[in-house]
């Protein structure tokens, strides 16, 4: 391991020692004592290790290829959850160190996936840490993008920055961009929810899920909590913060028209969330029940994946479709991206045209766009989209094989790669995870992760180690 994924993960030791100690303060002010040894010995130990890692050896900036950062990437998914599980392990008996870790990959992941049935049950001080983990896992998973910016096409890139090639200084600034921007607009998600009577227990668990797409929920009352027909409106706006791009509203603020391109992919798809909302509420807005559906449809098109009960069974293959497909380049969000799946039809058509209208000429260029994609990044689109098909049937054969049925492998398949909970909406909320056996919850762990990163890394990772020269 290198000098600078020591630091980087530092960092990340130093993130998860401050909430511990939030979590400490929490439990003096409230008197909930219970646990408070737990997160003083988890603070102790992730603040010693976080200086040690930053502190070890003077840092000089050194150029990382791009093996090396995935590598950092993946080995932070893998060792972070190990101290996000401590309180776990610490607070609850006979559950298991597996359990535990399942349920730390999950928040870190900003999955959802949860071993816990009821959660009145447990003390809110573990509910906290919960939302925690997933609040410093998405800040992780927007660090990582830019870690592996190398990895996207030329105007993907351009929608973050005017540099091609980051260097130390330009990371440094987008660092700092990431994190007062992801905390501001965690701010204001937790404003608005306070605007609609949400108390702010449950506010600030749910500003924590919504802005990392996470879908670790405070409570078993989600319908009580968002009753009004204003709080279902409000959630729906706050959920779509973590679908549209980070930089979205700092873009328009510092809007010149000379990079309009920082917002062209942020309106397409505002244009394509729009249309699907308008034809949802045609063909769908019966039994005076079309805001829940629209909080399913921005809760599935950001990857969050929470819902209302006695949601329309029929539309269970609209949400799984906006799950695949998720959100902007640089949110929160997982899925195939909406904008290389707009782009990939646009190269489709255009090539069925040219055969017939030889002479004709065909751009490959998005609205709103100047730079049209080039043929290697069409390339990466159609891997990305075989790598997503490959990674779905082998996750669910394995969970088939684990004894679940076909429909259910396969939806939980999907979620598990696109990194969304399971819940009403796609009839997977009975699901126990709890019960379910040690290879069932190591495979879906090693798909929460894959999903997590970029799913061309995982060819690049097996070139490297298959294919040594």
């Amino acid at each position: 391991m290198n000098i600078f994924g020591l630091k980087y993960f530092g960092i990340f030791f130093l993130i998860i020692s401050f909430f511990s100690f939030f979590n400490i303060i929490y439990s003096y002010y409230f008197d909930l004592l219970n646990y408070l040894s737990n997160y003083i010995l988890t603070f102790s130990v992730t603040l010693i290790i976080g200086l040690f890692l930053i502190l070890f050896k003077k840092y000089k900036y050194e150029k990382v290829n791009l093996f090396e950062r995935i590598l950092i990437v993946l080995i932070g998914y893998l060792i972070l959850p190990f101290a996000i599980s401590i309180p776990y392990i610490l607070s609850l008996d006979n559950i298991g160190l597996v359990n535990c870790y399942f349920e730390a990959i999950s928040g870190f992941t900003s999955t959802g996936f949860t071993i816990f049935k009821n959660l009145e049950q447990l003390d809110q001080t573990l509910i906290l840490w919960r939302s925690s983990s997933q609040w410093i896992g998405g800040l992780y998973f927007l660090f990582s993008i830019l870690l592996l910016i190398d990895l996207f096409d030329e105007n993907l890139k351009r929608s973050l920055t005017n540099y091609i090639s980051l260097n130390s200084s330009e990371i440094f600034r987008q660092v700092f961009k990431i994190i007062i921007i992801y905390l501001s607009m965690t701010v204001l998600i937790f404003i608005l929810l306070k605007l609609v009577n949400i108390r702010s227990y449950d506010a600030y668990n749910y500003s924590l899920t919504i802005i990392s797409s996470g879908g670790f929920l405070p409570n078993d009352n989600f319908d009580i909590t968002f009753s009004t027909d204003l709080s279902k409106i409000v959630l729906s706006i706050s959920m779509l913060f973590s679908f549209f791009s980070l930089f979205f509203i700092f873009n328009l603020i510092f809007f010149k028209k000379k990079n309009i391109n920082y917002l062209s992919e942020d309106i397409n798809i505002l244009i394509y969330i729009l249309i699907v909302i308008s034809l949802s509420f045609i063909f769908f807005n019966y039994d005076n029940n079309f805001l829940k559906v629209l909080v399913s449809i921005c809760s599935s098109a950001s990857n969050i994946g929470i819902s209302f009960e006695n949601i329309p069974k029929n539309l269970v293959f609209l949400f799984l479709l906006l799950v695949i497909l998720g959100g902007s380049f640089f949110s929160t969000s997982s899925g195939l991206r909406v904008i290389k799946v707009i782009t990939l039809i646009k190269f489709s058509v255009n090539n069925l045209l040219s055969h017939s209208k030889p002479n004709q000429i065909y751009s490959n260029k998005l609205s709103l766009n100047k730079i049209s994609a080039d043929i290697s990044d069409i390339n990466k689109y159609f891997l990305m989209i075989i790598i997503f098909i490959i990674s779905l049937f082998t996750i669910s054969i394995l969970l088939t094989i684990s004894n679940l049925d076909f429909e259910t492998s396969f939806k939980l398949g999907i979620l598990t790669i696109m990194n969304t909970v399971n819940s009403e909406m796609y009839n997977l909320s009975g699901l126990n995870f709890y019960n379910f056996n040690l290879y069932s919850k190591i495979s879906l762990i090693i798909f929460m992760i894959i999903g997590r990163i970029e799913l061309l890394t995982v060819i690049i990772l097996l070139k490297k180690f298959l294919f040594k020269n």
